[in-house]
């Protein structure tokens, strides 16, 4: 797979990210059509389709391959600092469960979203969280990407396959994972970006996501339930 995850840092961090307000405590990103796609072993093939409810959504489908969808944008988290999303993973598209997602030779996944905040002209301060849905890992389990080190927590979200088929939601604060990521206190991000891929273990899988957004904290302080 190369350096694929560093090279979709880059990509998010490189070119000029466009600050995007909120309308009022939220900002929906699932704008897909305007999102843009960085290729690393071949692509994953990215689709924009609307259900009857008029919700968008982006299925990813992978045959051994690898490509990010990305959507720069400078995101205020003083004002929405909670991430929630939705995303299904179809049962065809599961990574073997044997697979070290530790190691460059298992690090593929049929869903993974990730934020990224930019290391200004220090480019090699830029970090991410991947959120991923894992064939093997604990829910709640962290470790650095095999390819990134330590600029790049994974961070499991979803695991193994009772799930599958079905949408799954998930609301993160971004904040909060980021301190216990990096012991840093972050007060934006540069871009947000999902992948599918599946080249280091030539698998075919495959993911549908919805319903990115972010808003501001409940009255209490947690973030709201998508």
């Amino acid at each position: 797979m190369g350096a694929k995850l560093s090279c979709a840092v880059a990509s998010l961090s490189a070119a000029l990210v466009v600050s995007i307000p909120a309308a009022g405590n939220e900002l929906n990103v699932s704008d897909f059509s305007n999102w843009d796609e960085r290729s690393f072993n071949a692509n994953t093939q990215y689709t924009v389709t609307t259900d009857a409810r008029q919700i968008t959504i982006l299925s990813a489908e992978t045959e051994g391959n690898a490509s990010a969808f990305y959507r720069q944008s400078h995101i205020d988290l003083s004002v929405t600092p909670c991430l929630s999303w939705r995303w299904r993973w179809r049962i065809k598209a599961t990574a073997p469960a044997s697979l070290n997602e530790r190691a460059k030779s298992g690090d593929d996944f049929a869903a993974r979203v990730y934020v990224v905040k930019r290391g200004g002209l220090a480019f090699w301060r830029t970090k991410t969280i991947n959120y991923v849905w894992s064939a093997s890992q604990a829910v709640g389990q962290r470790w650095p990407n095999a390819y990134a080190g330590d600029n790049a927590t994974m961070w499991a979200v979803s695991s193994g396959n009772s799930n599958a088929g079905q949408w799954t939601s998930h609301s993160r604060d971004i904040q909060q994972d980021w301190n216990h990521a990096f012991s840093e206190d972050i007060d934006h991000l540069d871009g947000i970006a999902v992948m599918t891929d599946g080249d280091d273990s030539n698998s075919t899988l495959s993911a549908d996501y919805a319903d990115l957004r972010f808003t501001a904290r409940n009255s209490d302080g947690s973030c709201p339930r998508s």
